[in-house]
């Protein structure tokens, strides 16, 4: 599974919740609300999904809930506090630290990125790192732009698990994806594209002489007691209590499954390597949103967005989906056997986030999928 952003529709009004003398009618809303999103948890876990764990925090208070089972085979359900991989929720921390650096004067949002870190783009480029952390740089995506137009390595049938285990650093990445054509000028159009946080990831580096994943431990995750985050570099196991994911590719007509929960996640880097809980993005979103890591006019520019028809809007590192209680902000991220989900309500009142371990079938029609997918995010951010 190639990390991308993923649509996400939704729609339903926010359930009211009586105070006072109508408490115990909250209350019973509250028993039923819980009833009906676990009936969806048990949907997404028979669909293609081993397992799922979602955090929740409402006007009801918090809830967690899981569905499945965390490993095939077994009996054993998926942890509601397990680690998991997070993807491209990456990105978001990443763009917290370039804005850190921002509101530092350390780095200009509008200046060309060759001012800071030249050798990788040509000497007249103009992609600023707004266009980084926006996707509208124009540069070809290093994990692929489609089926005829493959990555650095192969993400996809076997060739991903002859690549499983290999290393590759950014500077690969980066000379690699540089070299392909762009799809367009920088900022005349907007791409999704991993090769931008990579060369954040070596910006960072360059600006302040330490790894992002070190500034991002020092700025982020220490300050937030995000004990249960962590960027693993090239070590290929998931730390602590975790579910397990997994990959289906087709030999022949054979459907072929493998348990992809070690892997070398260097070629996600800094697009997408970190490991995280539900706990802890719900943590470091709330506290994002909340004006605790930035200052106000950075985290303006962060919530700044870019209109993507049919997708919502891609301000820098974070994206909104509008739904009929509001617009929700976050990200989403997937990477071999996981998909991961983390949006927050703009005033923060409404918070879910839930990791998802594929169990490598591809009998699910696609439609069906997308249904309740929807359906997930409608009755757990919109309450219906």
């Amino acid at each position: 599974m190639k990390i991308r952003a993923r649509r996400v529709v939704a729609g339903a009004a926010v359930i009211a919740v009586s105070l006072g003398l109508l408490a115990p009618v909250a209350a019973s809303a509250e028993s039923q609300d819980r009833a009906e999103l676990q009936k969806v948890l048990d949907k997404v876990s028979g669909i293609g999904g081993a397992g799922i764990q979602l955090r929740l925090h409402d006007a009801h208070g918090d809830w967690v809930g899981r569905a499945g089972v965390a490993e095939t085979g077994t009996t054993r359900p998926v942890p509601t506090d397990g680690h998991f991989r997070a993807g491209s929720i990456t990105k978001t921390f990443i763009a917290t630290v370039i804005l850190q650096l921002n509101a530092e004067r350390r780095v200009d949002l509008d200046a060309p990125v060759n001012r800071y870190l030249p050798g990788y783009l040509p000497a007249d480029s103009k992609i600023t790192v707004r266009n980084l952390l926006q996707h509208t740089s124009g540069l070809y995506n290093y994990t692929g732009e489609s089926a005829t137009e493959p990555g650095i390595i192969p993400l996809e049938g076997k060739g991903f698990l002859e690549h499983r285990f290999q290393t590759i650093t950014p500077d690969e990445i980066l000379k690699w994806a540089v070299a392909k054509p762009v799809r367009f000028q920088p900022g005349e159009g907007w791409s999704y594209s991993n090769t931008n946080y990579i060369m954040l990831g070596q910006l960072i580096q360059k600006l302040t002489g330490h790894s992002y994943a070190e500034e991002a431990d020092w700025r982020i995750l220490r300050p937030l007691g995000l004990r249960d985050t962590s960027f693993p570099g090239t070590r290929f196991d998931i730390p602590g209590r975790h579910a397990h994911g997994y990959f289906g590719y087709r030999d022949g007509e054979q459907l072929k499954i493998v348990d992809v929960t070690r892997l070398n996640p260097s070629w996600g880097g800094s697009a997408g390597e970190i490991i995280s809980t539900t706990k802890d993005l719900d943590r470091f979103y709330d506290a994002l949103l909340g004006g605790k890591l930035l200052p106000a006019a950075q985290l303006k520019a962060m919530m700044t967005g870019r209109h993507i028809e049919g997708f919502g809007d891609y301000g820098l590192g974070l994206y909104s989906i509008p739904t009929s209680c509001g617009d929700f902000w976050g990200h989403s991220g997937g990477i071999h056997g996981y998909s991961s989900f983390a949006f927050v309500k703009a005033d923060r009142s409404v918070r879910m986030e839930y990791s998802i371990t594929g169990d490598g079938r591809d009998d699910v029609p696609p439609g069906e999928a997308q249904k309740v997918g929807e359906e997930l995010v409608e009755k757990s951010l919109c309450g219906k």
